[in-house]
């Protein structure tokens, strides 16, 4: 016996409310399981980054600031003193006789941890030191509380 176009239809609309139905608890709890095994080995890696970038931001900044002063050196023949320290950068100081119009910087950069650079001249682990104290802001320190100066951006 043919079948009816209207029995076809409803046929397939069964199809697809069967199909549409969802998901079952056991499935739902399956996937939270899966998820939370997930979250349980990347978060502490992903919390871990912070801190990284951090210190990668502490060593471009050095990296720049040092270029600058290595710079502000070539046209002034010397390093800008501890006195005039970093300052020296942004606004010209006034034993600079060949100092770059506009100045080698725009403004000082700050750590990542807030607090501006430090400088040296003479430094005590090379001609100039320029570094950031760390985390703790201290001097020394172990792990993200170390010392990032130009003499150890490759650490």
């Amino acid at each position: 016996m043919p079948m009816n176009p209207s029995d076809s239809r409803r046929a397939r609309w069964r199809d697809r409310l069967r199909s549409a139905r969802g998901f079952t608890l056991i499935e739902v709890m399956v996937v939270v399981v899966i998820l939370s095994i997930l979250a349980a080995v990347v978060v502490p890696r992903i919390m871990d980054n912070p801190d990284k970038a951090r210190v990668v931001k502490a060593k471009q900044d050095i990296r720049v600031i040092k270029n600058q002063l290595d710079l502000y050196r070539l046209h002034n023949f010397r390093y800008p003193t501890t006195e005039q320290g970093l300052e020296a950068l942004v606004q010209r100081p006034a034993d600079a006789p060949h100092w770059q119009e506009g100045g080698y910087l725009d403004r000082l950069p700050r750590d990542p941890w807030g607090r501006p650079y430090l400088y040296l001249n003479p430094g005590q682990h090379s001609d100039i030191d320029i570094y950031s104290l760390g985390a703790d802001g201290q001097p020394g320190g172990d792990g993200v509380d170390a010392d990032i100066g130009n003499w150890n951006l490759e650490d």
